[in-house]
């Protein structure tokens, strides 16, 4: 693989992975961020992996320290040249360790306000749409938009929806949501223009956690039909695991791998 590295104002810098990647080239990216992030370099202050690029934020004060034996670089200079190698160094062998998460789902109703006319566009009964919806694996292409909110890649092309023409002020956090041809789940309570199709208990951001953002870049989700009692039952026990990350990943069969 080939980055190109680039500035993004005087504390950023971004690596784009090279034209012609494969097509889940955020596989790689995000495999990239976990290797950057696990060089423990003292003055990177995140790594926010998309779909082709990962940002690098980083401390200025802190790369100008790290300068005294290489005079006359500058910081950005310091900064992406140490970039640079480290990517290189994940040329043969990149791997990723992702979870295998399945999320539970409350589908339709109060839950799922836009899933009997999502069905009707694709065709099909209420009941079909959940059932396609929730046997396809996911991958957790990147996550954005709002801190916390997965955009999944692997929908089924005959759920596609279309946006709203009228976004809704306010969208519950928790809501699992089809746009165009994705799905994603929205972590906080936010306007929203995505067709709602239901809602999960579980917490996707929480800055009271050590990690706030409860799914990650790589991560591969399967959901799953829960009642209405169901969904108040694990939403209780989710909110008295609140700021416990892996408490708050109660669900069947989480299993961890290398990619």
């Amino acid at each position: 693989m080939s980055w190109r590295i680039s500035p993004l104002g005087d504390r950023a810098l971004v690596a784009e992975l090279a034209a012609g990647a494969a097509d889940e080239s955020w596989v790689q990216v995000g495999a990239a961020a976990q290797w950057l992030r696990q060089a423990k370099v003292p003055w990177m202050i995140d790594l926010i992996p998309a779909y082709t690029t990962v940002t690098i934020v980083y401390d200025p004060v802190r790369v100008w320290q790290a300068l005294a034996s290489n005079n006359g670089m500058t910081i950005y200079e310091k900064a992406s040249k140490t970039v640079e190698e480290l990517l290189a160094s994940t040329a043969v062998g990149l791997r990723q360790v992702v979870e295998h998460i399945h999320v539970p789902v409350c589908y339709g109703g109060e839950y799922g306000p836009d899933l009997e006319e999502s069905a009707e566009r694709s065709g099909v009964s209420a009941d079909a749409f959940v059932e396609v919806h929730s046997s396809a694996e996911y991958t957790v292409a990147l996550v954005g938009f709002v801190p916390g909110f997965p955009y999944l890649a692997g929908l089924p092309p005959q759920l596609a929806q279309p946006r709203r023409v009228n976004p809704r002020a306010r969208v519950p956090a928790g809501t699992v949501a089809i746009g165009g041809g994705q799905t994603g789940i929205y972590p906080l309570e936010v306007p929203g223009g995505w067709q709602l199709i239901g809602r999960t208990p579980l917490r996707l951001f929480d800055a009271a956690r050590p990690e706030p953002a409860l799914l990650r870049a790589g991560d591969r989700i399967r959901f799953f039909p829960i009642s209405e009692e169901q969904f108040r039952t694990m939403e209780a026990e989710v909110a008295g695991n609140a700021g416990d990350r892996s408490r708050e990943k109660t669900r069947t069969g989480r299993i961890v791998s290398e990619r």
